[in-house]
This record gives structure tokens, C-alpha cells and sequence, in this order.
């Protein structure tokens, strides 16, 4: 029975230092957190064109709530995290915002997308965060999301593939194998 407790006992010590090592590098990671979030929207702006979508700048609303004579952005973003809005837009004060977004944009920067509306008018302001910023106002979820969305993009490229090499299979059988000249 001594070695049975020896053996536990050991155990227990294994993850003890476990638990030191896994905290001391927890704090290592946090300092390095924005200096992550940073390299992660580098390495996926140029993804951004592909994956991205165009995002409101400014739009009539009809009755039914519909909006029409819209602008857009240029440069398309992906939505990375909302957060409760702020209560005037930096640009203009008597603007307040309805809905705020943190967004990467195509340029490989963050902004806040700040929506208002005014009743007929929904019209927006990229104010420009920094990575800081972003991770302050909106906790982890726009690094999650940043990953979830490069991870999603993957594996819809993955089925459109897998599915186009099954289609070339049906039409012309071992089209996907033979060898390309």
C-alpha cells in the first residue's frame, strides 16, 4: 500500500507544478495578448477581400423598415465583437449611437463601426482602435471570432472543393487523378 500512496503522492505533486508552470506562462501569454491579436489581423487581412463583407455607411429607412439609398465602405471587414455603445459618436456629439461593432478591416486595422439613426437616416463612423483598445473595450471575443472566422473559411473552402472534385468525378470519371501536363 506504501507504493500505492507514493505513487499518489507523486501524482499529486506532478500536478501541483502543473498548475505553478500553467499560471506562469498564463501570465506570460496575457502580456503577449495584444502583441497575438496584432500578428492574427496581419497574417488575415489579406484574407479579408474574400471573407469580409461591406458594411453599412449610410442608408434611408423606409416604413417598413427597409433601408435604400445606401453607401457602403470601401474596404470590406468582418465582424468581430459587439459591445454595449458608447453614448455620442467621436465625430459628431449629437449623434448617438444604437449599435457598436468591433470590425478588421481589410487594411489590416480595427475600427469600431458606430451605427445611429435618427428615425429616417442609419449611418455609421469607423472610429480607428488599436489592438489594445479592442481587447480592453471587447474582452477575448474578437480574437475568438477572428480565429472562428479564418477556421470557418477553411472549412467551407474545403467542402467547395471536396464538392467540385465530386462533380468532375460524376461528369468525367477520373478526371480529379489523372495527372495534370
Amino acid at each position: 500500500m506504501d507504493e500505492v500512496e507514493a505513487g499518489f503522492q507523486k501524482l499529486i505533486e506532478m500536478i501541483n507544478e502543473s498548475g505553478k508552470e500553467r499560471e506562469s506562462l498564463k501570465e506570460e501569454v496575457k502580456k503577449q495578448e495584444v502583441a497575438l491579436f496584432s500578428k492574427m489581423a496581419g497574417l488575415a487581412a489579406p484574407l479579408i477581400p474574400d471573407i469580409g463583407i461591406m458594411m453599412l455607411l449610410r442608408g434611408k429607412q423606409d416604413t417598413k423598415g427597409e433601408l435604400y439609398d445606401t453607401m457602403f465602405h470601401r474596404k470590406k471587414m468582418i465582424v468581430l465583437g459587439k459591445t454595449d455603445p458608447v453614448a455620442h459618436r467621436p465625430d459628431n456629439t449629437a449623434k448617438k449611437v444604437d449599435d457598436q461593432f468591433c470590425v478588421l478591416s481589410e487594411d489590416g486595422k480595427f475600427y469600431e463601426m458606430m451605427f445611429s439613426f435618427d428615425g429616417f437616416i442609419v449611418d455609421s463612423f469607423a472610429n480607428p482602435i488599436s489592438p489594445k483598445d479592442a481587447l480592453e473595450r471587447y474582452g477575448y471575443d474578437p480574437m475568438y471570432m477572428l480565429y472562428q472566422a479564418l477556421h470557418d473559411y477553411l472549412k467551407g473552402q474545403e467542402e467547395l472543393i471536396a464538392a467540385m472534385k465530386l462533380v468532375l468525378e460524376f461528369v468525367s470519371p477520373g478526371a480529379t487523378t489523372r495527372k495534370k501536363d
